[in-house]
C-alpha cells in the first residue's frame, strides 16, 4: 500500500466505494487522514462499514464544511454530460476534487528514497486505444529483463495498492482519461500517448474535451521524456507542444503509417519491421512478423510504443527484443482462444469502439466477424475501410438488427453470442477467422467487455 501523505488529521470524503475508492480510503487511513464514505449503493457502504470506515451522506454545501478534499472514483461524471450532486456541492463548496491518482502522484516519492542507489520511476500510458497492451508489454519486457517492476491504474492492481517501491524499481500506469481528467497531481517520470479517436465523448463534452483530458498527463507535472502516437492530428500537436525543436529528444515520435524523419528520436513500423533512428540514423530494427503476442499494425503500434518507452529507460534492443517475443498477450486483446480444422477464434472484446474493430479486421484476411452490442456516439461508418477481409458478421445485442443495418457487409443477425458462435463456426471454412470485435460497448448484455470476452470464450469451447 501506498499511504496517502499531506492529509494526515484531515477529514477527506470518497465518494464512490468500488476497488479504486475503497483502496483511496485505506490508504488516506493508513496516511493519517480520516476518510468519510459515500456510496449511492448499500451493499457498499455494508462493505465499507465492514472495514470500520464511516459513511456519511454528502447533499448540500454545509455537509462540506470540515471536508478537506473529495475523492472520485473514474466512473463518476464532474462535469458532462452534468456534474454528480455530491461534486456539485463539493465545488460550490470550494472543496477541491480529486482521485486516487493524484493522491498517488502526491504520495508516491517518500525520504527512504535517499537510500536508494537509483530512484523508482514511473512509466504513465494513455491514448485511446492499445493501453492495456502497451502497459502489459512494457511490464513484460521489464521484467523478464530482471528488472523490478509493477503493473496497475486501469489494468492490474490499484495504484494505491501496490507495494512501496525498491530501489530502482519502475511502477507501469495504464491511465484512462477519466483518470487523467482529475487527477491534481499527474508527474510521470516517461509518459506514453497511444493514439486519440472518438470515445466517451459524452463525458468529455466533445472530442476536444476528450484530447484535454488525456493531454493533462503531459501538461500538468512535465514528463522528462514522453513517448507520442503522431499518426492522429492531435498526437502531432502535442508532440509539437512538448517539443522544443526537431532534434529535441525528449520526444519520443512514434508511428505505424509512414516512415519518420529528422534529427529527434523516432520508432515506427512499416510491414512488420519496427525501426528505430536517432539523429537521422538507423540504431535498431526489429522483424515484428513472427511475434504471435503481438499479431496486425494496431499491436504493432503498440510495441513501437513499449519499445520507446524501454528504450528510454535505457534497456538494450536485444533485451527489448527477447521480451517481445515471451509476451503472451492479454486476455480479450486480440486472444488467441484456439484452432480447429484451420479455423483459428480470436476473442478481442475489449475492441469497444470504432477505431479498436478496425484495426482488429485488419489483422486478419479472412475474418467472420461477431461484432454489436451497445453503439457508441459517431455511428460505424469508420468500419467500412477494414471491412474488405470481412466474409459475414454476425451481429449481437440487444438492438442487433439495427446495428447490422449500418454495416457494409453481409450481415446476420443473432442476438446473443451462443447463436453468433455457432453460425460462424457452421459457416467458417480452413483459413478463415472467427474474430470478437464488438465495436459497441457491452452493458446491453454484460457488466463489463470481460465478461463478454469470457462469454465467446466458452462458446467457442464447445467446438473445440
Amino acid at each position: 500500500m501506498i499511504p496517502v501523505t499531506g492529509l494526515e488529521g484531515a477529514q477527506v470524503a470518497v465518494l464512490g466505494l468500488g476497488r479504486s475508492g475503497l483502496s483511496a480510503a485505506r490508504a488516506l487511513a493508513a496516511g493519517g487522514a480520516e476518510p468519510l464514505c459515500w456510496d449511492d449503493n448499500g451493499d457498499a457502504r455494508a462493505r465499507a462499514e465492514a472495514e470500520g470506515f464511516t459513511c456519511r451522506a454528502f447533499r448540500s454545501v454545509q455537509d462540506f464544511d470540515a471536508v478537506t478534499r473529495l475523492i472520485v472514483s473514474p466512473g463518476i461524471p464532474h462535469l458532462y454530460p452534468e456534474p454528480n450532486p455530491v461534486i456539485a456541492a463539493a465545488l460550490a463548496a470550494g472543496v477541491p476534487v480529486d482521485n486516487d491518482i493524484g493522491l498517488f502522484f502526491q504520495s508516491f516519492a517518500t525520504s527512504d528514497w535517499h537510500r536508494f542507489d537509483t530512484s523508482p520511476r514511473v512509466i504513465a500510458v494513455t491514448g485511446s486505444n492499445g493501453k492495456s497492451t502497451t502497459s502489459a508489454l512494457i511490464h513484460h519486457v521489464l521484467s523478464a529483463s530482471g528488472r523490478p517492476c509493477q503493473l496497475a491504474g486501469n489494468i492490474g492492481r490499484g495504484v494505491l495498492d501496490i507495494d512501496l517501491p525498491h530501489d530502482g524499481e519502475v511502477v507501469v500506469l495504464e491511465l484512462s482519461s477519466y483518470q487523467t481528467e482529475l487527477a491534481r497531481s499527474l508527474t510521470p517520470d516517461i509518459a506514453v500517448f497511444t493514439n486519440l479517436s472518438p470515445d466517451h465523448l459524452d463525458r468529455h463534452g466533445g472530442m476536444g474535451g476528450y484530447f484535454a483530458a488525456k493531454r493533462r498527463l503531459f501538461a500538468e507535472g512535465g514528463p522528462d521524456r514522453a513517448v507520442i502516437g503522431v499518426d492522429e492530428a492531435e498526437g502531432r500537436f502535442l508532440a509539437g507542444q512538448l517539443s522544443e525543436g526537431r532534434g529535441d529528444d525528449r520526444v519520443i515520435r512514434v508511428s505505424v503509417e509512414r516512415k519518420l524523419t529528422g534529427p529527434g528520436w523516432q520508432v515506427f513500423a512499416r510491414k512488420g519491421f519496427l525501426a528505430e533512428y536517432r539523429k537521422e540514423r538507423q540504431v535498431a530494427s526489429v522483424d515484428l512478423r513472427g511475434i504471435a503476442g503481438l499479431p496486425g499494425s494496431h499491436n504493432h503500434q503498440n510495441a513501437c510504443a513499449a519499445w520507446a518507452a524501454c528504450r528510454a529507460l535505457g534497456l538494450a534492443p536485444k533485451v527489448i527484443e527477447a521480451g517481445f517475443h515471451s509476451y503472451p498477450g492479454l486476455p480479450h486483446r486480440s486472444q488467441l482462444v484456439g484452432e480447429v480444422r484451420g479455423v483459428r477464434f480470436v476473442n478481442d472484446s475489449k475492441a469497444t469502439n470504432v477505431d479498436a474493430a478496425a484495426h482488429a479486421l485488419a489483422a486478419f484476411d479472412s475474418v467472420r466477424w461477431i461484432c454489436g452490442g451497445l453503439e457508441k456516439e459517431g455511428g460505424l461508418s469508420g468500419l467500412s475501410a477494414a471491412a474488405g477481409s470481412v466474409r459475414r458478421a454476425y451481429v449481437i445485442g440487444r438492438e442487433a438488427a439495427g446495428f447490422a443495418l449500418q454495416l457494409s457487409v453481409d450481415a446476420e443477425v443473432c442476438t446473443t453470442m451462443e447463436a453468433a458462435v455457432r453460425r460462424a463456426v457452421e459457416d467458417a471454412e480452413p483459413g478463415d477467422v472467427v474474430l470478437l470485435a464488438p465495436a459497441a460497448a457491452s452493458f446491453d448484455q454484460y457488466d463489463n467487455f470481460e465478461q463478454r470476452g469470457d462469454d465467446f470464450v466458452a462458446e467457442v469451447s464447445k467446438y473445440l
